[in-house]
């Protein structure tokens, strides 16, 4: 991104510099960026869990909240992972590890789920989410484990 950025802000920063006139390639060059940028701004993720399972919305991939039940899941652990490797960067991905939501960061809350399917849902309150896990576990709704089952 870093460089189709550069390729097509240089020249127009040329253009505006020599006051010419931007070609149909700058301006579209320059629509795309523009565009790009602006998913990154509006790109949310919200997560909230409660005795019932998790809500999920990822603004804009995501509108309708999605509700993950603790039926579904096996386990559920808070993980450091590594975004570029693991998914291949942020956002909606997919990888060899299943299904990932995250903005930005390295610390997620991996479910595993009965179906042998698993999600990680990035996070930037890692302690806070380990202890809303511990109370769920407390009241037997959920399987708490520390790390990846063999």
């Amino acid at each position: 991104l870093l460089v189709v950025g550069l390729s097509v802000f240089r020249p127009i920063a040329q253009a505006f510099k020599e006051n010419q006139s931007l070609t149909s390639g700058q301006w579209i060059g320059l629509i795309v960026i523009s565009l790009v940028l602006l998913l990154f701004y509006v790109t949310q993720l919200e997560t909230k869990i409660h005795e019932e399972g998790i809500d999920i919305r990822f603004v804009p991939f995501i509108w309708k909240t999605q509700r993950i039940h603790w039926s579904a899941v096996a386990s559920v652990f808070v993980r450091k992972y590594s975004p570029l490797v693991e998914y291949g960067g942020w956002g909606w991905r997919v990888g060899a590890k299943g299904k990932a939501y995250n903005v930005k960061g390295n610390q997620g809350l991996q479910l595993a789920f009965k179906n042998r399917k698993a999600l990680l849902i990035g996070t930037q309150q890692p302690e806070a989410l380990q202890k809303v896990l511990n109370t769920l576990k407390e009241k037997g709704l959920i399987e708490v484990t520390t790390k990846e089952k063999d």
